[in-house]
């Protein structure tokens, strides 16, 4: 019973793309799924940036594989819209991963963490490279754990 309340609990932090919007739940399933953490500070509605690292990164083939076997996705989005807006709960959660991941307030600033939220990588702004060469780097940091 209580595996299926953490499983209910949990997808109430999971977008339909499968970004959970939550550090602690992403440390637990990391833990379980032994894998990595990639953090994305966004801003989905008004970062040109943000806009297009989702795109052209996340949202190609080749990061999606990879991302499904290895890594837990959290997003940290700071929407300004209106039609946007988040509960007051998720601003809260977003707030506090800023203050402790990207103080600076860089967007969109992306980091990769091991299972209990150390910093193994980060990219500040739209990665210079394509979808494959990043998911690759990535890559390199998985393989390193193994």
């Amino acid at each position: 019973m209580k595996f299926i309340t953490a499983i209910l609990f949990t997808s109430l932090f999971v977008t339909s793309s499968g970004w959970l919007n939550n550090l602690d739940d992403a440390k637990k399933a990391a833990v379980q799924k032994h894998a990595l953490i990639l953090l994305n500070f966004s801003g989905s509605d008004w970062c040109g940036p943000c806009i297009r690292l989702k795109k052209e990164i996340f949202e190609s083939a080749s990061f999606k594989t990879y991302a499904g076997d290895n890594l837990v996705l959290v997003n940290a989005d700071f929407p300004r819209s209106k039609k946007n807006k988040l509960t007051k709960e998720q601003v809260k959660i977003n707030e506090a991963l800023a203050d402790q991941y990207n103080p600076k307030g860089i967007f969109p600033f992306t980091l990769l963490l091991n299972a209990e939220g150390k910093v193994l990588k980060t990219y500040d702004g739209l990665p210079d490279i394509s979808a494959a060469a990043f998911t690759s780097e990535l890559k390199t940091f998985t393989n390193a754990r193994k």
